[in-house]
């Protein structure tokens, strides 16, 4: 061959490269999507269940077809709290049998080399199979109209577009067979030692051991790869994969960083023990395969026997592989802080942007959040009623209520940030009304805050000025900010459980607010002419009533964003769907608003 044949070899190999890479992530992506982030969440429920934990991981990278992006997800699980550090040790080797099942599809390509295949068989060789499939896949791509349809298309092109990249690899690298420089390099990588760093390289470099064993049964259409230089590559692949999530660990927690660490040893020990175990038996008993070609079946199978052993020999040491990554990145003393800081320090972790390689689990995690700033909305709600009665009035606790509301004002702005990064992602229909939802929520949940903070702010000008409200007025705002606590919670509650029921119960009880605030001014006013009510206290009562019934409007707003995500295809018009309630046509709308207007009577 000439110099300018190997250049255009490796274009095409090169090429061929781009493919399978691209239609591994494409059949992954569109199996994530099938699943609808279902795995995922499945994972969060993990308990200490090692052995559970394992298949959980291997299904999952079964489905999402990278090892490498199932460790990043699980870092991000660990550093967002989800998941605890000896769960992820079993989803982490779970994982490592999972990413085995690419190289079982692609042994398909066995076949193309075979000429005693049938007719029938025929049909199944990768050169058939892949434009059929893909074609397929195109045709339900472009026919469908549901997601979950268009997702199954997609999972057809990308495993078609993976087998013509193996294709348009193993062709191109055939004609390297016969250059002398081609096969002393293998046979240099029959070194154990070589052939480990060059399997870690490579995989280190492209960052996915499904891809590299795809490259390494290309080159073994050539027929100079021995079972000598393949088993080593094969070991060191499988710790070149551990440098993805190494990488995602920077800047993440403790629990985190050691999940990486678990990650990496686990591999290492592994490819040390099986070296050891490989080359013991080599020198005492032999292999007469040793010297001989391995095919594709061959390289899929030495995959697959190797991280199944290796996972069945230190299933029973996951304490001990804890303790490793422990001692290794240790604990350090941490400062406390305020109550409302914890609560955005925690917000923040769990907005992992590992987790957006799973755009549903990050919307889960999204929702958390926002329910986070939900609950922490409804303390300093609550905290702000106490401050109104001068006996319970404290300076200490008005700095701790602004302080939440500056987490609160934090987290907003966090939120916003990673539901705008979630977009960039591909999205389903419906995740995209979730991040839409969700990023009206937030905004929602942070101006009750802010009027919970003008509140706190007219409690403490009050106490400045030595002044209070009276004990009808005082007894009069119980009643309303019970309602306004209430609905404040079962927004909350709404969000959390995305409970559409709970939802329509809100219109009815932001109704009743309205009613009592109408009726709370009118009879302020009334005190303000009969000279039974001071004028300065007259404008903080009526401005705390404004305050009161603006926060209910903002519970309304969270229940109709609630309700109008599950509708389809468009989101509820708010004002349409309030006109239509207050109608007065809905006989359940008109049993609940009687209900609460008995719970919060004026007496």
């Amino acid at each position: 061959m000439t110099g300018t044949d190997i250049l255009f070899t490796a274009i095409q190999a090169l090429g061929g490269l781009a493919l399978f890479i691209y239609g591994m992530t494409m059949l992954g992506n569109g199996l994530e999507k099938i699943a609808g982030g279902k795995l995922e969440k499945i994972l969060s429920s993990l308990t200490s269940n090692v052995f559970k934990s394992v298949l959980l991981g291997a299904v999952v990278t079964a489905a999402i077809q990278s090892s490498s992006a199932t460790t990043v997800i699980i870092v991000g699980m660990v550093n967002a709290g989800i998941l605890k550090l000896r769960s992820a040790i079993g989803v982490i080797m779970g994982a490592n049998i999972g990413t085995t099942i690419t190289g079982q599809i692609l042994r398909l390509g066995d076949l193309e080399n075979n000429p005693n295949v049938g007719v029938v068989m025929e049909f199944i060789t990768p050169k058939n199979l892949a434009p059929m499939i893909a074609l397929a896949g195109l045709l339900i791509f472009m026919a469908a109209k549901s997601d979950t349809k268009k997702n199954v298309g997609e999972t057809l092109i990308g495993l078609g577009i993976l087998f013509s990249g193996m294709l348009s690899m193993s062709d191109a690298v055939k004609p390297l067979a016969e250059l002398e420089a081609f096969r002393t390099l293998f046979a240099t990588l029959s070194n154990p030692i070589l052939g480990v760093l060059a399997g870690a390289g490579v995989t280190a470099i492209i960052q996915s051991s499904s891809a590299s064993v795809g490259i390494l049964q290309a080159i073994s259409a050539t027929g100079i790869l021995k079972f000598s230089a393949a088993f080593p590559i094969i070991m060191g692949q499988n710790i070149g994969t551990c440098v993805t999530s190494l990488i995602s660990s920077i800047g993440a927690s403790k629990n985190a960083k050691r999940t990486a660490m678990v990650h990496l040893y686990f591999n290492v020990i592994g490819t040390v023990i099986f070296l050891v175990a490989v080359y013991t038996i080599k020198a005492t008993i032999g292999f007469e395969f040793w010297d001989d070609a391995i095919d594709m079946g061959g390289i899929a199978n030495f995959h697959t026997l190797f991280n199944i052993v290796v996972t069945l020999l230190l299933l029973p040491f996951t304490k001990l592989l804890e303790k490793l990554a422990c001692a290794t990145i240790r604990d350090k003393e941490v400062k406390g802080g305020a109550e409302g800081e914890e609560t955005a320090e925690i917000t923040f972790n769990a907005l992992d942007e590992r987790l957006l390689k799973s755009p549903a689990l990050a919307i889960q995690q999204a929702n958390n959040a926002v329910v986070d700033m939900g609950r922490m909305a409804h303390q300093n709600f609550i905290g702000m009623r106490k401050l109104f009665n001068k006996d319970e009035f404290s300076e200490k606790a008005v700095l701790r209520l602004k302080d939440n509301e500056e987490a609160l004002d934090a987290m907003e702005d966090r939120l916003n940030a990673y539901l705008v990064k979630i977009t960039e992602c591909e999205l389903t229909d419906y995740e995209n009304r979730r991040v839409t939802e969700l990023l009206h929520l937030t905004s929602e949940f942070e101006r009750i805050g802010d009027y919970a903070m003008n509140l706190i702010e007219i409690a403490d000008k009050l106490h400045d000025m030595n002044i209070e409200f009276s004990e009808s007025a005082l007894k009069e705002l119980g009643v309303i900010s019970d309602a306004v606590q209430e609905i404040i919670r079962m927004s909350v509650d709404t969000v959390k459980n995305n409970d559409t029921e709970l939802a329509i119960k809100i219109e009815p009880l932001e109704e009743t607010v309205d009613y009592l605030n109408e009726t709370l001014k009118a009879r302020h006013i009334e005190r303000l002419k009969e000279g039974k009510c001071v004028v300065e206290t007259g404008i903080n009562f009526l401005d705390t009533l404004i305050n009161l019934e603006r926060i209910s409007d903002h519970c309304s707003n969270i229940a109709v964003y609630v309700l109008g995500t599950q509708k389809k295809p468009t989101v509820l018009n708010r004002h349409e769907y309030i006109q239509t309630q207050h109608a007065g046509g809905d006989e359940a709308f008109n049993n609940l608003t009687k209900e609460y207007m008995a719970k919060y009577s004026l007496q």
